[in-house]
């Protein structure tokens, strides 16, 4: 009988949270991107093993962004035409990314279409370890969240908590079981973990305070990483596509 109400009682804990989940990846109304990108520019300009900065205008991304204090509130990892079959076509090129209400899974890379992005590419990485991380993330399709850990989904409808800023990134891990299943840039960190790729800079003594050396040391861990940590990352390269096509500003039209 115990048994019987605690199935019960978990039936119902996952069918609240993905009501939860489902509500905070909402898109919100009125959502204007602050500069133009050419899609086609950046469709043609990634390569498998970026990991694709999004701004984000769902509710949950509202939360992230206060939390990391950054612009970006979701990072998806490309894996190109990894999963194309030959029914598919050249376009249907894909990403793996986490989310609440989802786990992970791959999506088109049109999905995206019209966001704030940002490419942030490993420098140097190796075809042989390009091929490891995209092996990495294909292989992690279908983990999904545990939704019964409703505390970690209901922290995210505040926009913003009221914590000090040395608990605010630790407040995305916070209660889960397993982080790596709440947070998207937390499995594309593991899967760069796996070749040994750095991420976040050595400290030295000297150079950062001791409250900013605790902080990074702390975020080491792959269940901790956000997605400012790829742009801000000095092995990491912002790539533009606009720039990357072979920009020459004389031939820039004003209007």
């Amino acid at each position: 009988m115990m048994r019987g109400m605690q199935r019960s009682s978990d039936r119902l804990l996952r069918k609240l949270g993905r009501k939860l989940a489902t509500a905070l990846h909402m898109q919100r109304a009125r959502y204007n991107p602050h500069v133009h990108l050419d899609f086609e520019k950046l469709r043609q300009t990634l390569q498998p093993g970026d990991v694709l900065l999004v701004e984000g205008n769902a509710r949950i991304s509202g939360a992230i962004k206060y939390l990391t204090q950054s612009t970006w509130s979701h990072a998806a990892f490309y894996i190109g035409d990894a999963l194309v079959t030959e029914r598919d076509d050249n376009t249907n090129l894909r990403l793996v990314e986490v989310k609440l209400h989802e786990g992970c899974v791959a999506s088109p890379l049109e999905d995206y279409r019209g966001f704030n992005l940002r490419i942030c590419r490993a420098k140097a990485l190796s075809e042989e370890d390009r091929a490891k991380i995209v092996a990495f993330m294909v292989g992690k399709l279908g983990l999904s969240y545990d939704l019964r850990n409703i505390f970690d989904l209901l922290r995210y409808f505040l926009p913003a908590p009221p914590l000090p800023g040395r608990y605010r990134r630790r407040a995305l891990a916070f209660g889960s079981g397993d982080p790596t299943r709440a947070i998207c840039s937390s499995l594309i960190a593991q899967a760069f973990q796996t070749i040994n790729y750095p991420i976040l800079p050595d400290i030295s003594e000297n150079s950062v305070s001791d409250a900013a050396r605790r902080e990074i040391y702390h975020i080491r861990h792959y269940s901790l990483f956000a997605p400012r940590d790829f742009d801000l990352s000095p092995y990491f390269e912002v790539v533009k596509p606009d720039l990357e096509a072979g920009f020459d500003y004389h031939e820039f039209v004003w209007d």
